[in-house]
């Protein structure tokens, strides 16, 4: 469904991504891991047309969407939930919604808004309030539920996790279970490994800007150095 071919981007002289390839199957959960400054929001800004590659290609569908600006992205079929949620805290939750489908035209964007709210009652509950007086879980479906109004085949999400507390962490996983199973593709930025291993189909671990690991949560799980690094290892050194 999505296909990155040797990505370079740059931050003026520093390359963050070195030649980065990945893909993300339809219908799946495909989830980037890595330690914090490896690349992985680098990888969703790029793909999301916020950031412009110096080298490289991405397709998504066999089309060819290197380097197109984010408008074009989100109208083929691709809506980012980003990192920190980044809601507009001055509007309110509905108006929120609203920008999530500014690309379009049609007549039904009250009626997927009415949807959202069935999804997602607390924000039903504080439509009127504004975005910034939501707590961060909150916050965090709101970042989603506006993604979701662009009505996307490819759900891109960076770090949906972060900062939530436990109980709203499990809230989050199975939302991302929910719109997986209601035929959502996801690719998932995510540092809580032991969550992402229940919901995510394929794993690639990112380091230094370069892919380093690709495989099932069998091998994640088999792989000695990934076992020490991120899910702690059983045997004592």
């Amino acid at each position: 469904m999505l296909e990155i071919t040797d990505i370079v981007t740059s931050y003026g002289k520093i390359e963050a991504l070195k030649g980065v390839s990945l893909s993300v199957a339809p219908g799946k959960i495909t989830c980037l891991l890595g330690p914090n400054g490896a690349g992985k929001t680098t990888t969703m800004m790029t793909v999301a047309g916020l950031l412009k590659p110096r080298r490289g290609n991405i397709a998504f569908e066999e089309r060819n969407i290197t380097g197109r600006d984010p408008g074009h992205i989100v109208q083929s079929g691709i809506a980012l939930v980003p990192e920190n949620r980044l809601v507009f805290p001055d509007m309110t939750v509905h108006d929120n919604l609203r920008t999530g489908a500014y690309s379009r035209s049609d007549d039904e964007i009250e009626d997927d808004i009415a949807r959202m709210f069935e999804r997602f009652p607390r924000l039903h509950e504080r439509q009127e309030q504004h975005a910034g007086t939501l707590s961060g879980g909150e916050q965090q479906m709101l970042a989603v539920a506006r993604a979701l109004m662009a009505r996307p085949k490819l759900l891109l999400m960076d770090e949906p996790s972060l900062g939530l507390a436990p109980l709203i962490v499990e809230e989050i996983f199975r939302i991302i279970r929910d719109l997986n199973a209601e035929g959502t593709s996801i690719f998932l930025v995510e540092q809580n490994v032991h969550q992402a291993l229940k919901v995510a189909h394929y794993f690639y671990l990112l380091e230094q800007g370069r892919v380093t690991f690709g495989g099932s949560p069998g091998d994640l799980e088999e792989d000695e150095v990934i076992q020490r690094a991120y899910l702690g290892s059983a045997e004592q050194t």
